[in-house]
């Protein structure tokens, strides 16, 4: 594995690696432990990409090495902690809170399903973490990384045994010049392949 280089240059984020830039969007808590369903936090963790989900009105089958499948139209994810179907796809209408999968924003146009919270799943420790399309504001997220569109397409060839790896970089940050100044404040880093994001 080969470290990516969170930097900040204002309200964004950039990961960067021997192999590229890119900018990307986290949650609106940053990068942290996740606590509670809500809380905005992209969590820390290894998470396993699961599967690729795609809007066939919106766009084209991804090329990828994850399964892939299209969104339907009443495709949802229940977010009801007390729910028996929490952080899983469900079929809308549901009876228990459930995010609609086909946002009117386009911001899930294409999602790669991450493996958090799923096994087994937690009650109340966080659903719906996805890889998505970014805002066009390139605002925050509710906990999910989010990428601009042709990123997340360009970046798609990978395969299920790279998981995304999401941890601490303890007592660094990198200014917008790239200079490093001490801290005594955790920043988020990822770490990527030779070949391929994981």
């Amino acid at each position: 594995m080969s470290d990516l280089r969170v930097t900040r240059e204002g309200a964004f984020t950039f990961l960067e690696w021997s192999g590229g830039r890119v900018r990307c969007a986290v949650g609106r808590g940053g990068i942290a432990h996740k606590k509670t369903e809500g809380d905005g936090i992209t969590p820390i963790g290894t998470w396993p990409l699961r599967h690729v989900l795609y809007r066939p009105d919106h766009v084209p089958p991804p090329t990828t090495g994850l399964p892939v499948a299209a969104i339907a139209s009443d495709d949802g994810w229940c977010d009801a902690p007390s729910d028996r179907a929490y952080n899983c796809p469900v079929t809308l209408p549901y009876p228990a809170s459930a995010e609609a999968m086909t946002r009117a924003d386009r911001l899930y146009d294409i999602v790669v399903v991450l493996g958090h919270n799923d096994a087994p799943v937690i009650p109340d420790a966080g659903s719906a973490i996805f890889l998505h399309v970014m805002r066009d504001d390139e605002g925050p997220t509710q906990g999910c990384v989010a990428f601009r569109r042709d990123d997340l397409l360009a970046s798609l060839p990978w395969e299920d045994h790279n998981p995304l790896m999401l941890d601490v970089m303890m007592y660094a940050k990198v200014a917008p010049r790239g200079d490093v100044v001490v801290r005594k404040e955790s920043v988020g880093a990822f770490r990527v392949s030779t070949s391929s994001w994981s």
